[in-house]
């Protein structure tokens, strides 16, 4: 098949040259493009590593009492930089979707996402594996719910005996889906009662998703009464998704880079817009995924895959952005590294000079961080920096040798 210009070979540069191709990551496996070379698209993998450099920083400061607001969650109601970290990464699950070399049978996607769910609850259960507080939802568990979903959706859409859905048909029907994701979400919480008795609850332990999570996931969510990852708010995670399969889809048709750049800037541009006005009437928030919050941070990840795509593709950076090609070529495996490092930590007792038994993860903090800087703000921040340093070691070492966790 023809090379499409979203396919042009990649610069000449060691790293890019690797044959990375056996082994891909999990996430990065799906990112194959549908009828262009084995090459990879280096701005997706990019958005990718920022996006998973930003959970490694957020998820491990040296002090919970100390970080900077951006890298803290909103308390309910509201976005901050670090609410846009999990739609972006759904967003990225969405778009590579459709980058599949070719339609992943229903097979492979079962697979996949029973995989991740898999390694969700492994990982939730660790390292203590308590059958009585094992938390069911996760992060993990979402994105395989997602990409079960619009996996499986966009493989219906795009099949059709005797050759293949044309394109803008297969939007059409997502373009639907997404639509009857966020809006039935929305209608339910309009229509059903919490439990407070009140229809449109919105409230942390009151809203229709935590009601149902207190029936079918009675001691295995996060917080005793409800979970930022429970089962009603899947399904407009699920929208959120949808929209970077559509955005992907969008990508393919344009005929060259500036129209891939600009389809995703007028397709960020509406949802980001969609996302605001729904949300002077149903305010975003990222624990119950508001409908308002899915359109919203969804349209910022089409804008920021299209400043990659601008940066990367038509300006030609690449070289700078290569700790983000090794980081989100390998996301599964940073992101279980960075949690069973931390769990571990926590769980490995030291002294203090109070006598008083602390995790190793509080050790070093205090003992080697903390005494450097002036700021508790800055040590903590530094923390987690290093964390992160640290971690991308892991994954050069596994980079170079090429070591890809894969699904």
């Amino acid at each position: 098949m023809a090379r499409g210009p979203w396919a042009r070979a990649p610069p000449a540069t060691p790293w890019q040259r690797r044959p990375v191709r056996r082994a891909w990551g999990m996430l990065s496996r799906m990112a194959n493009a549908p009828g262009t070379p084995a090459g990879r698209l280096v701005a997706l993998d990019v958005f990718r590593g920022v996006t998973m450099a930003s959970m490694v920083i957020v998820n491990n400061p040296g002090d919970w009492g100390h970080v900077y607001w951006p890298l803290l969650h909103a308390e309910w109601h509201g976005c901050t930089p670090t609410d846009l970290i999990f739609p972006f990464f759904l967003f990225i699950v969405g778009f590579a979707i459709t980058l599949s070399r070719r339609s992943a049978s229903y097979g492979a996607i079962l697979k996949r996402g029973a995989l991740l769910i898999g390694v969700g609850l492994f990982l939730a259960g660790y390292p203590r594996f308590d059958i009585h507080a094992w938390r069911i939802p996760g992060v993990l568990q979402r994105i395989g719910l997602c990409y079960l979903a619009a996996g499986a959706l966009y493989r219906w859409l795009s099949a059709r005996e005797g050759g293949e859905v044309p394109a803008r048909d297969v939007g059409r029907g997502l373009l639907v889906a997404t639509v009857a994701c966020l809006m039935g979400y929305y209608l339910l919480q309009l229509a059903i009662p919490g439990a407070t008795g009140q229809r449109f609850d919105l409230s942390a332990e009151g809203n229709i998703g935590a009601r149902l999570d207190r029936i079918l996931l009675a001691g295995h969510t996060w917080k005793p009464n409800w979970d930022p990852e429970g089962l009603l708010s899947t399904l407009p995670a699920i929208g959120t998704t949808l929209i970077g399969t559509i955005a992907g889809l969008r990508f393919r048709m344009a005929a060259d880079l500036a129209s891939r750049i600009r389809s995703l800037v007028w397709l960020g541009a509406i949802a980001v817009g969609l996302g605001l006005v729904w949300s002077l009437h149903l305010p975003l928030n990222k624990s119950i995924w508001t409908s308002s919050y899915a359109a919203f941070t969804a349209g910022l990840a089409a804008l920021f895959l299209a400043l990659s795509l601008w940066v990367i593709d038509l300006k030609g950076w690449r070289r700078p952005v290569y700790p983000c090609v090794v980081l989100g070529t390998n996301a599964l495996a940073l992101f279980a590294l960075s949690a069973l490092v931390v769990k571990t930590l926590m769980r490995i007792k030291v002294t203090w000079s109070d006598g008083a038994l602390i995790g190793s993860h509080t050790y070093l903090y205090r003992a080697w961080v903390e005494p450097l800087f002036a700021s508790p703000y800055n040590a903590s921040l530094a923390y987690a920096v290093v964390n992160l340093v640290v971690l991308y070691g892991v994954l050069w070492v596994m980079y170079k040798r090429g070591i890809f966790v894969k699904v």
